[in-house]
């Protein structure tokens, strides 16, 4: 531990698995501990990337709030109490709930320190959303001239919060990054899971990695999937992976029957092996409907050379580039449609495509180079912070 370092504080809304979960745990795997003493607080628990962070040897406290529930007096306390335990010299908020704890918590530490904001979701409207997250969100617009600075990792999403009342004085886009050292093109592993499924080596594996909610459209997916497979031969699979998406999940379970796709779709849940599974697609899908900002399997997917079909929601078509397919949400034919393309590639064709995309991945969005702009944010809102103590003085 270096003394000198700044101690920075990431209040994140929970641990469990996601894209913005995984950006942190990106953040916190590669910042400078020369000059940062980063700490964690889970306003929920330690989710999945608890043991994880652990493994950095980074503190982690949980504050024991309930999903989906108002922090109570007593969460407040605790939470209030472990700020000033850990005695920051900077609050970084993640995501709606923990951007709005870290101003809350700045009020109760024993000296003025900056707060910044991360969010990483898009606002195609307030309707889509839980009526907690409305108020939770309703709140950070009232609010948002409060933090030094709210980090977007999404154009997009930095445009729409602006039109619904957040701040655009301290705004600023920083996009999500991937471990392109881990992240890697893999023969061995296009071959290990398709063993693992049972599948033939040239059993074509298409793709979608995110946890059943109605913005993810597994249904469109799906339909997708059905309509892809009056015109292609059986041996194109769907690889459905993330939190509740199993052979328990209902809503799935009866769709795949329904549509006949049974012997094709194969429901993973939710798994700790991601660059494998995702190295062994041929084709990655982002099919959702609307809240994403830069969905991070898309910048996975391009480093391990997989060829994306998204819909153009946040900043999806900007990250892909010509690298893939653009479709617009809700749009099962077109998403088919682009899948049969893609396809029609042919096995060469679509190495030729995966290669593109991998360079524009490393090119635009890695890993290193985003940390950084990460710890310059950190270091200005330091600075003027030390500069206005010295004049107060």
């Amino acid at each position: 531990m270096n003394n000198n370092a700044f101690v920075i504080a990431f209040i994140t809304t929970g641990l469990y698995t996601g894209g913005a979960e995984r950006m942190l745990y990106n953040l916190l795997s590669k910042i400078d501990r020369q000059r940062f003493q980063p700490v964690v607080i889970s306003l929920m628990n330690r989710g999945v990337w608890g043991t994880k962070i652990d493994a950095l040897d980074i503190p982690i406290y949980t504050i024991g709030m309930k999903e989906g529930q108002p922090p109570t007096p007593i969460i407040l306390s605790r939470l209030i109490r472990t700020v000033r335990q850990i005695q920051p010299d900077l609050l970084q908020g993640w995501m709606y709930h923990g951007n709005l704890a870290a101003q809350f918590a700045k009020l109760f530490c024993t000296r003025e320190i900056p707060v910044l904001w991360n969010i990483q979701h898009s606002m195609y409207s307030l309707q889509y959303e839980k009526l907690m997250s409305r108020l939770v969100i309703k709140s950070g617009a009232k609010l948002s001239q409060s933090p030094n600075s709210i980090i977007y990792v999404s154009q997009t999403g930095k445009s729409q919060h602006e039109k619904i009342g957040y701040s655009s004085n301290n705004g600023c886009v920083i996009p999500n990054a991937t471990d392109s050292c881990l992240f890697v093109p893999s023969q061995q592993a296009k071959q290990d899971v398709r063993s693992e499924l049972g599948l033939a080596e040239n059993d074509l594996l298409i793709g979608q990695f995110a946890r059943f909610h109605p913005m993810k459209d597994h249904a469109n997916f799906l339909h997708a999937a059905g309509l892809l497979l009056q015109n292609t031969s059986k041996n194109t699979h769907f690889l459905l992976a993330g939190t509740e998406v199993n052979k328990d999940n209902q809503m799935l379970t009866e769709l795949i029957q329904k549509l006949g796709l049974s012997n094709q779709v194969h429901l993973l849940g939710e798994r700790s092996d991601m660059p494998r599974l995702t190295a062994a697609l041929d084709i990655m899908t982002v099919a959702s409907a609307y809240g994403e900002a830069f969905p991070l399997v898309v910048g996975e997917a391009m480093s391990c050379a997989v060829p994306c079909v998204v819909t153009d929601v946040g900043d999806s078509a900007w990250i892909i580039g010509n690298t893939g397919k653009v479709i617009p949400p809700r749009n099962s034919q077109a998403l088919a449609d682009a899948w049969k393309q893609l396809i029609e590639l042919g096995q060469e064709g679509r190495k030729a495509l995966g290669q593109a995309t991998r360079s524009r991945n490393i090119e635009l969005f890695s890993l290193d180079s985003i940390v950084t702009r990460y710890e310059q944010e950190y270091e200005n809102a330091l600075s003027k912070q030390i500069l206005k103590q010295a004049v107060f003085i």
